[in-house]
C-alpha cells in the first residue's frame, strides 16, 4: 500500500487502503492496529487529494490522526505526502487551511 502511494499508483494503493481497513477492523468494529489503520487513511487522504477531493482528503486526514493508541511522531511523518499536496494545491481553501493549521497545532504538542 504504501509503496503504491508512493509510487502514484493509485487504484492499487487504495484497494490495499481499503483491504487493510476491512481486513484490520473485528467484527465488533475494534481495530487493534491502529496505527497501520491510521496510515490506510492517510494513504486514502493520498488518493482523494490526488483525484481533487479536498473534502474527503481532509477527512480521511483527522480520522487517521485522533484515535487512543497511536504514535502521533509518526504520524506526522507518514502524513507529509499527504500534507505536502495540501499545501501545494489546497493551502488558500477554507478545509485545506484548517488541515495545515491543526497538523501545526499537533506538531507542537508532540
Amino acid at each position: 500500500m504504501d509503496c503504491y502511494r508512493l509510487l502514484e499508483e493509485d487504484r492499487f494503493a487504495e484497494n490495499l487502503a481499503h483491504e487493510v481497513i476491512r481486513a484490520g477492523t473485528d467484527f465488533d468494529g475494534s481495530e487493534p492496529s491502529p496505527m497501520r489503520m491510521a496510515e490506510a487513511r492517510i494513504t486514502l487522504g493520498v488518493v482523494a487529494a490526488r483525484q481533487g477531493d479536498l473534502d474527503q482528503a481532509v477527512n480521511y486526514g483527522k480520522w487517521a490522526l485522533k484515535g487512543d493508541r497511536q504514535s502521533l511522531p509518526s504520524l506526522l511523518m507518514v502524513s507529509r505526502e499527504l500534507t505536502a499536496i495540501i499545501n501545494r494545491d489546497y493551502a488558500t481553501e477554507t478545509a485545506g487551511r484548517e488541515y495545515l493549521d491543526h497538523l501545526t497545532a499537533l506538531t507542537h504538542t508532540s
